[in-house]
């Protein structure tokens, strides 16, 4: 058994707060790795809070090793891996949603959010702007891919991820509460839990998912967070609403073994993908 311990860090961000965002994500952090955590998750925007609007200049950062908030997480990140999140700044002054892989005292991977939601209750497009990649990439637990919310309701990043060699998917979020669903749970999260199931099944992998909790500017984050192994069956799940720090353990070998029974990977056809793919654009 290939087992990785995990750590589903669903906090509550304060708004803007970076400096006391940061002492959570180490409080947090130096728990999770009493309780034997290797890989701690946390959620989108889990150093800033959601809501940001003309916050989101005031809170930006440069993912550089020497930024004050940054250090301090790659020092946590030689006693596990971790996934945080934050507003990035590029050097031509154009700012992203991104998450950050962290292992080693390094920051191995970094993920811009390539889907803004700008419907509805939401309004990420007037300050964001999109990412334009979606990659694998290699860690010492395996080949993992990230993506950030929304990304994960368009199928394309996902199954590029796939492609890509990612075993292990972890999508965050700040998804907020909305519809009604069955009862007792709320429209959103069940979609969302839908969503995370069936790409577990669909692609053989282990699904990780964070999604925050707490309230902003009249908006509740349900939490809910949740693992789905290759068979699509539920790990563990989070409270819906409240903090929490859920841990468990995964079975990295379960991949192979399922892959032998339901080789889809095997049989995928990339190639036909692509050609008609350029036919659709084409016409």
């Amino acid at each position: 058994m290939k087992a990785l311990k995990i750590g589903l860090a669903q906090i509550y961000p304060l708004l803007g707060d970076l400096q006391a965002n940061l002492r959570k994500h180490l409080e947090v952090i130096e728990d999770a790795v009493a309780r034997g955590a290797e890989l701690i998750v946390f959620p989108e925007l889990s150093l800033t809070g959601y809501v940001l609007q003309d916050l989101t200049y005031e809170v930006a950062i440069r993912p550089e090793p020497g930024h004050p908030i940054l250090q301090p997480l790659l020092e946590a990140s030689r006693r596990a891996d971790l996934v945080v999140g934050f507003v990035e700044m590029d050097e031509r002054g154009r700012y992203y949603t991104a998450g950050a892989y962290l292992s080693g005292g390094r920051m191995i991977h970094r993920h811009r959010k390539v889907y803004l939601p700008t419907y509805g209750m939401f309004d990420e497009g007037r300050d964001m702007a999109p990412g334009d990649r979606v990659r694998a990439f290699d860690t010492r637990f395996g080949r993992f891919g990230l993506l950030i919310c929304e990304d994960f309701w368009h199928i394309s990043p996902p199954y590029l991820l796939w492609l890509d060699g990612a075993e292990v998917l972890i999508f965050t979020s700040a998804s907020p509460g909305r519809g009604l669903g069955t009862p007792g749970k709320l429209g959103s999260a069940r979609w969302v839990e839908l969503v995370n199931q069936a790409y577990a099944s669909l692609f053989t992998v282990f699904v990780i998912h964070v999604n925050r909790a707490g309230f902003e500017d009249g908006q509740n984050f349900w939490g809910g967070s949740t693992i789905f192994d290759p068979n699509g069956d539920l790990v563990v799940q989070g409270p819906y609403f409240d903090e929490a720090l859920i841990l468990a353990s995964i079975d990295l070998d379960q991949i192979r073994r399922t892959r032998i029974r339901l080789p889809l990977l095997r049989d995928e056809r990339p190639a036909l993908v692509l050609r008609e793919l350029q036919r659709i654009l084409n016409a």
